[in-house]
């Protein structure tokens, strides 16, 4: 099983996501957003794998996200992703992929990850 998570680890609900992956024998690969954002492929993609419009990933009560100033048109998927590259604050998190099952999860509430990992 191969399970990426997008991390903060100042977030409590990203710490509890990655807390319940480690008690199910889960090590993941961790990408801590802020200093290595995704790339708007990758968040194109885990919006797909999640099941929802990359405008569904933003955490609209954010700052950064409420006085944006550049923010593309939420219905525009491809621009809005390009947009988070630059602002990943914005994005919810933690994101949880299963990159061999190609399935996806909000960590939120952090119990979501458990399907991911079968428990």
């Amino acid at each position: 099983m191969s399970i990426k998570i997008y991390h903060n680890p100042r977030c409590s609900k990203s710490r509890k996501t990655l807390e319940l992956l480690e008690q199910a024998g889960v090590t993941p690969t961790i990408v801590e957003y802020l200093k290595s954002p995704p790339d708007a492929a990758t968040t194109l993609r885990n919006a797909a794998l999640i099941g929802v419009s990359v405008a569904e990933l933003l955490r609209r009560g954010e700052d950064e996200f409420r006085q944006a100033q550049d923010l593309p048109d939420l219905d525009d998927d491809a621009a809005l992703a390009a947009w988070l590259e630059q602002h990943p604050k914005v994005i919810e998190r933690p994101i949880v992929v299963d990159e061999d099952g190609k399935r996806a999860v909000v960590g939120r509430p952090p119990e979501n990850v458990l399907e991911l990992v079968g428990q």
